[in-house]
């Protein structure tokens, strides 16, 4: 395996957006990550489940808008597909790594860290020379569900 996780035969498939900061970012990226999706399926054949994709949209809607909030000036989001698995990322200029809060039932809000973390099969924040970097992955098939553009058995 190479250093950054994927095996010399296997070339990552991304595409990387600058968002300015601003609130229509939050449905832009959303937007482009489920047409990133729906084109590797188109153009490399691989299977990406409905199930893949609406996650992916909940993580990118969630991480863009916790650095909106929390960080100024832009952001960058990197959605890469490796194997089986879309990996999101999302770069903001402010350092303060985000931490979970403890579960509470009556809290309204602030819940998106704790969802991101709870569908994704791996989730890592880590501080850069400047500000942070997300990394959510997220699998692409589902057994249980359709397939865009396909139907299971």
């Amino acid at each position: 395996m190479g250093g950054d996780g994927i095996a010399p035969y296997e070339q990552a498939i991304q595409t990387t957006v600058a968002l300015d900061g601003d609130l229509a970012d939050i449905g832009r990226a959303r937007h482009l990550a489920a047409a990133f999706l729906t084109r590797v399926q188109a153009e490399h054949g691989l299977l990406v489940s409905q199930r893949a994709v609406d996650l992916t949209q909940l993580v990118v809607s969630e991480l863009v808008t916790n650095a909106r909030k929390y960080a100024p000036g832009p952001v960058l989001m990197n959605v890469q597909v490796a194997g089986e698995t879309v990996e999101v990322q999302v770069w903001d200029s402010n350092s303060v790594l985000p931490v979970a809060r403890a579960a509470d039932a009556g809290r309204v809000g602030q819940h998106g860290l704790e969802i991101v973390m709870a569908v994704a099969q791996s989730f890592e924040a880590r501080r850069e020379p400047v500000g942070k970097r997300i990394t959510v992955r997220i699998a692409l098939p589902d057994p249980d569900t359709a397939v865009i553009g396909h139907t299971l058995p």
